[in-house]
This record gives C-alpha cells, sequence and structure tokens, in this order.
C-alpha cells in the first residue's frame, strides 16, 4: 500500500458545499491514473488523490475532538473514494467515508464504542431515549429553581425562621440556585445554537466561545462541589442533634461557611487546574466528566455521600432505640420515623451516586431507558423534593406562614371596618337618624363593630 499522502500544515475550515471544495483544487494536475476526485464530506474537504493511497487531513476542532490527531481516507486502485455512499446526488455528490475513530479523544471514543456495540438503529434510538430525558431534565431543574427561590424568598422575609437549622438551609439552597442557574443557561444556550445552525451560520454562544464556555463549566462544578459540602454539613447538624446532645448549642458558623464555601474554592482550582493542563486542545474541554481527573471533585463528593448515609443509619438506629425504651407496644410510630428518616436520602445527596455511574450504553434499549428517566428524575427533582420537605412541609414555615396570613385577614377586617364606620358617620351627618328605631339600630352597630375591632 502506498504511503499516506501528506497533511497539509494549514487546513482552511471554510469549506461550506462540495462545490466550493472543488474549486478549490480546480487547478490540480492529476496525472498517473485515474484519481479519486475532491469531496466534501460536511467536514473537511479531502483533495484529489491518486489511486491505491491513503490520504490524512488534521482533525477539527470540535466537541471532544483531539485537534492534534488524524482523520484519513482510502482512495481505491480504481479512483473510487473506499466506503459507503454518504449522499450521491447531482447537488451534494458525497462518496466514501472519512475515518474519524482516531479523532475523538479516549473518554469519548470508549463512549462511541459502547453506543455502537450492538447497531446503529439501537444507537439512534438511545440518542432519542437521551434526548427525551434532557427535555425532562430542562422541565425538572426549571421546577426545581422556581420553588428553591420561593424558599429563599420565605426564608429571608420571616424574622421567626432565622434559626440555626434555618440558616444551613438557606446556603443549601444558595448552593443548588447557583449551579441550577448555570446548567439551565447552558442547556438554553446550547439549544438557541442548535436551532440557529445550519452550513453556513454558526452563531456565538456560550457552548462554542472559548474562555467562556470553559468558565462556566468551573462556575458549576464550584456549585455543584459547594452543594455537596452544605449538604454534609446538613447531614452533620441533623446527627448531632437527634444523637449528641452536647451539640446542641448554637453551632460555629465560620466553620460551616470555610467548609462550605472556602473549600470548594480550593477543590474547584486543583481540578480547574488539571483538566486545563490535560485538555488544551479540547474545545470547551469535552468529555471532562468522563476522564480520570474528574475524581478530583467526585471522590470527595463520594465521600460525602458515603458520610451521610452513615449518618442517616445511626439516626434510624437512634430513633428506633428511644421509641423502644419509651413506646415498644407502638411499632406505629416506629415505622413513621424511620419513613420520614428515608425521606432525607434526597436531602442528604445520596441519590447524587447515581450521576457518579456511567450510563449503561452497552445495555439494551429498556434498560437504557429506565436508567436514563429514572437518574434524570431523581436529580432533576431534587431542588424541588428539597424545597418541598424543608420548607413547604417543614411545620416552622407553615406556622409562621399561617400567622402571616391571619396578620394580613385581621388589617384587611380592621381596615374595611373604618371604612364602613366612616361611610356611616358621613351618612349620619347628611341625613340625621330617620327614627328612634333607626338611630339604636345606629348605636347598636357601632358597638358591635367596636367589640369586633377590639377582639380582633
Amino acid at each position: 500500500m502506498a504511503e499516506p499522502t501528506a497533511a497539509p500544515l494549514m487546513y482552511d475550515w471554510s469549506f461550506k458545499s462540495h462545490e466550493e471544495c472543488q474549486n478549490y483544487y480546480a487547478n490540480v494536475t492529476m496525472d498517473g491514473g485515474v484519481w479519486c476526485n475532491a469531496t466534501w464530506d460536511h467536514i473537511l474537504c479531502w483533495p484529489p488523490s491518486p489511486p491505491d493511497t491513503q490520504v490524512e487531513l488534521p482533525c477539527p476542532p470540535l466537541k471532544g475532538v483531539d485537534p492534534t490527531q488524524m482523520a484519513h481516507r482510502r482512495c481505491t486502485g480504481d479512483g473510487q473514494w473506499q466506503g459507503r455512499v454518504l449522499d450521491a446526488g447531482p447537488e451534494d455528490p458525497t462518496e466514501g467515508w472519512s475515518n474519524y475513530t482516531m479523532c475523538f479523544i479516549p473518554e469519548i471514543r470508549q463512549l462511541m464504542d459502547k453506543l455502537y456495540a450492538s447497531s446503529e438503529e439501537d444507537a439512534k434510538l438511545k440518542m432519542q431515549v437521551a434526548s427525551t430525558g434532557r427535555v425532562m431534565e430542562t422541565v425538572g431543574l426549571a421546577i426545581s429553581l422556581a420553588t428553591i427561590l420561593v424558599s429563599l424568598v420565605i426564608f429571608s422575609s420571616f424574622r421567626s425562621l432565622r434559626n440555626n437549622r434555618t440558616r444551613i438551609h438557606w446556603h443549601l439552597f444558595v448552593a443548588m440556585k447557583i449551579q441550577l442557574v448555570i446548567r439551565l443557561t447552558l442547556y438554553i444556550d446550547q439549544y438557541i445554537i442548535r436551532s440557529l445552525h445550519s452550513d453556513d451560520y454558526t452563531p456565538r454562544g456560550i457552548d462554542n466561545t472559548p474562555v467562556l464556555c470553559e468558565s462556566f463549566y468551573v462556575l458549576l462544578e464550584y456549585a455543584r462541589t459547594a452543594m455537596f459540602l452544605w449538604m454534609f454539613i446538613e447531614g452533620l447538624y441533623l446527627h448531632n442533634m437527634v444523637t449528641i446532645t452536647v451539640f446542641q448549642d448554637k453551632p460555629n458558623y465560620r466553620v460551616y461557611y470555610v467548609l462550605g464555601w472556602g473549600l470548594p474554592v480550593l477543590m474547584t482550582a486543583v481540578w480547574a487546574v488539571v483538566t486545563a493542563i490535560k485538555y488544551t486542545d479540547t474545545e470547551c474541554w469535552w468529555g471532562y466528566n468522563l476522564s480520570p481527573y474528574f475524581w478530583i471533585l467526585e471522590g470527595p463528593r463520594l465521600t460525602v455521600i458515603v458520610t451521610n448515609l452513615l449518618f442517616l443509619l445511626n439516626i434510624l438506629r437512634v430513633l428506633i432505640t428511644k421509641l423502644q425504651a419509651t413506646l415498644s407496644s407502638e411499632t406505629h410510630q416506629i415505622k413513621k420515623a424511620v419513613r420520614a428518616a428515608i425521606v432525607l436520602l434526597p436531602l442528604l445527596g445520596i441519590t447524587n451516586s447515581l450521576q457518579m455511574v456511567h450510563s449503561p450504553l452497552d445495555s439494551n434499549l429498556v434498560q437504557f431507558a429506565v436508567w436514563t428517566y429514572f437518574s434524570t428524575f431523581l436529580t432533576a427533582f431534587q431542588g424541588f423534593f428539597v424545597a418541598l420537605i424543608y420548607c413547604f412541609m417543614n411545620n416552622e414555615v407553615r406556622a409562621a406562614l399561617r400567622k402571616s396570613w391571619e396578620d394580613y385577614y385581621s388589617q384587611r377586617c380592621i381596615e374595611d371596618n373604618r371604612r364602613l364606620s366612616l361611610a356611616s358617620f358621613q351618612i349620619y351627618r347628611v341625613h340625621g337618624p330617620t327614627s328612634k328605631k333607626h338611630s339604636q339600630d345606629d348605636a347598636n352597630g357601632s358597638v358591635a363593630q367596636e367589640i369586633h375591632v377590639t377582639s380582633v
């Protein structure tokens, strides 16, 4: 086999059609038999090549692609590009097959090997499942963000809710809000770019702007790490309140702030530096969550999950022991306590362990769909469940909201009665008492109003 054709030092990425590609190489002299024609495969413009040669071009600077590697095509001995015909038509006579296998970074290549392990049709169906899962995820993130924002407003509006427990809840909700806003912003940006993208136009957005894109993902991972550490603080505080009475004094919030907001800065900075060095040539660090370096962040997060699980088991043990010692015959209360503790699972980050397990791409379609929808639902709606249990179902919050409504209703009644009294007085001044009976009724009404106002 002949040696591969030498790759050009610089490649022109401006080709947008097969016609442009052929015009670019129109003056190339083709000697020595029938050559393969210049062709554009919608990504690269392949030059006319002599028979029985392999042509190499630099990989395109796309997501998940290493541009230092080479893509290649094979021109057969009869002057035809080797491989199946992609779209042989009068307007776009692209033919042959371009091998981009070596272009992908190892993590993406392994992912694609799993995706196409069964068949191309199966891979397309799994991609449709993943697309539906993204829609579910976007809806869940939006609902979670709305409930988190409402919860933050509630916690900030009532002085009675500014205690140790709700103070920790507030910081957890802020960390969740940051990562929810970033994820929704990235998803909306990706949707807009894909909707407006065409062969002649690629809009600029976060997802394809150098430095800006990486900065968004660094901030996203910082917010996720902070969320995990505040979940750990939630578990630690709950565990100490239930099991260790000596810790029921006011917690040291300086330590909590350093742990919840400061430590994630250090962890994220170390991960970002390592990733920037290892993914220098990859656009927007695409596929970074599949690399082993991501465990710089995932390792501590997994430690938080395991620790909170141990906290939960010990809380269950203490609750059951105390109930058995005091009301051993009332097993119903024990079951109720166990159920209440299990509800805390999504709050303490245990459901996030599903995100640390790679999706079963090499399994059958049903298993992949069940895993995708189940894990997506739990992670996307986690903010909603946290707000529901820590805020909307919290007795202190409900009592504060009830008192606020009662105060508002009482004040409204007072204002209505005052307006009614003023109207009655004005009528009296204009018309005077029409009869003794009416005067007595007015007097009784005024007394009744005063009694009502006083009682309110």
